[in-house]
């Protein structure tokens, strides 16, 4: 299934999809015949609460859905059933006023389950929660394997042992692995739910950005949050275990939540070491044959784990030549293609590698970003035209033997950042390749800068990784702050730029 995926996407629920809706219910709630809502009632959840009712979906067909109501959750019994919560299914309890998202339906389709598509719909509802200024989000979840134990173990210990991982449950496990708390047990929650013995798990997530209405803040601001990998170089026995090592760190930064994952230049440059008999020519184009293959598994991994991937950079061959280039494969299923500008003297002179030609920002759902790769963040007019197409962030994934060869990256990254009013993210790898001609050391301290300003910290530095130490860097950048640093700062770097005496253009 993974590679016939060419594209996913989250959309509001309208009445073109009731017919896919109610196929899938049928499928996934084969247990309990005529559990799939009537058309009338979709309806009535769509013109009273359009954010709330999602779909996903892939290549076009409908993969899962959620749906949910707002309710001012104080009028409501702690020991309240489904038809309680619903109005008896009509949802004339939604209120626009109320203080809690509370969980209507969720599911995911048999066929597409295992790509984390479920995790993806439950972050959807917490940033409309936090968006909506609600104090949390709350729903009875079934507990579908229950009717396995009901002879010798109550709901509650069942419960108990769920959490314990004594026993699995696939409805109450996913919960709790996506941050909701179990607060009481529900009996007689759904009618015609036998498996669960008609319980229910009252299950909550608290909203810690939550202010009182009178208290709410008047702008929301726009945070993205990098995951940046300072990749130790290794020898890996074959393409599938360097692979495995890449998803460890995709894996750790998505628990993080963050948005955008970023590799270092050539990380994937251990697997040279097979071909270390031949000339260092030779042995980069051996090298990227691999190269189809990571950028496809890379684009699995941003699906399943819901973050964009910026690959860093692999060697490419196109019409015989060979190139440095890069990927950004995004969470919604899509590919972007980057090319490192210009490449360093070892670099033609070792390898006869070529420079790219284009050069252009890319439309994220976290913002405009741009990428150069190590050597290209030393030409300042790169990333100015970046500037000029309207980037946020820009990813500088490098690769670097000495200290002075990263001083050299590091400082005019942070000089780019100041420059251009935007973010930079740069990573590298560290250690050494002793089975791997021309690649024999790495130094590295990957950071992540910030223009230098009230709002930002008085270094410019917002996050800096251990130098030489595998590791992960975490990092917030909140892009709300460089629209009001373009308007308000101190200095206003792109503005006051005296085009009336010079420019910068593209050919």
């Amino acid at each position: 299934m993974m590679k016939n995926i060419e594209n996913i996407e989250l959309h509001y629920l309208t009445l073109d999809d009731y017919k896919e809706l109610k196929e899938a219910m049928i499928q996934v709630y084969a247990s309990m015949p005529n559990s799939y809502w009537k058309e009338n009632q979709i309806k009535s959840l769509i013109d009273k609460f359009s954010e709330g009712q999602v779909v996903i979906k892939i290549n076009g067909d409908l993969a899962g859905c959620a749906l949910s109501i707002i309710l001012d959750y104080d009028k409501f019994d702690d020991e309240h059933t489904y038809e309680d919560i619903t109005g008896n299914f009509t949802f004339d309890t939604h209120d626009s006023e109320g203080d809690v998202l509370y969980g209507i339906d969720v599911f995911i389709k048999k066929e597409y389950r295992g790509l984390r598509l479920g995790r993806r719909l439950y972050d959807y509802r917490k940033e409309l929660t936090e968006k909506l200024n609600l104090r949390g989000i709350a729903f009875g979840g079934r507990i579908p394997n229950y009717h396995k134990y009901a002879a010798t173990l109550t709901p509650k210990q069942y419960i108990e042992k769920v959490k314990r991982k004594e026993i699995h449950d696939p409805v109450l496990n996913f919960q709790i692995s996506n941050d909701f708390h179990p607060s009481k047990i529900l009996n007689g929650y759904l009618e015609g739910d036998g498996n669960s013995g008609e319980f229910a798990v009252l299950l909550e997530w608290d909203n810690i950005y939550y202010q009182k209405k009178s208290k709410k803040a008047a702008t929301k601001k726009t945070v993205v949050r990098l995951g940046l990998i300072q990749w130790q170089m290794r020898l890996y026995k074959d393409l599938e275990e360097l692979m495995e090592h890449a998803e460890f760190f995709v894996d750790s930064v998505s628990a993080y939540r963050a948005d955008f994952a970023l590799f270092p230049e050539f990380f994937n440059a251990p697997l040279m070491a097979d071909y270390n008999h031949l000339p260092e020519s030779k042995a980069i184009r051996e090298l990227a044959k691999y190269t189809p293959k990571i950028v496809q598994k890379f684009s699995e991994l941003a699906i399943s784990y819901n973050i964009n991937i910026i690959t860093g950079s692999m060697p490419e061959v196109r019409n015989e030549l060979l190139y440095n280039v890069g990927y950004i494969c995004k969470r919604d299923g899509t590919k972007e293609r980057y090319e490192k500008l210009h490449v360093t003297p070892d670099e033609a002179k070792i390898w006869g590698m070529q420079g790219g030609t284009e050069l252009r920002t890319f439309d994220t759902d976290c913002g405009k970003i741009g990428v150069l790769i190590c050597y290209d963040s030393e030409f300042p007019e790169l990333s100015r035209l970046l500037a000029d197409e309207g980037m946020d962030i820009l990813f500088v994934p490098f690769l670097t033997d000495t200290q002075n060869g990263y001083s050299r990256v590091r400082f005019c990254a942070q000089a780019r950042a100041i420059e251009n009013e935007c973010y930079v993210a740069i990573a590298g790898s560290v250690g050494n390749l002793p089975k791997v001609n021309n690649m024999d050391i790495q130094y590295a301290q990957s950071m992540v800068f910030t223009p230098c300003d009230f709002s930002f910290p008085a270094n410019g530095i917002k996050a800096e990784a251990t130098t030489n130490t595998e590791m992960i860097l975490i990092a917030d950048v909140d892009l709300d702050m460089l629209k009001d640093l373009n308007k308000f700062g101190s200095v206003r770097n792109l503005n006051d730029r005296r085009k009336d005496i010079f420019e910068l253009k593209k050919k």
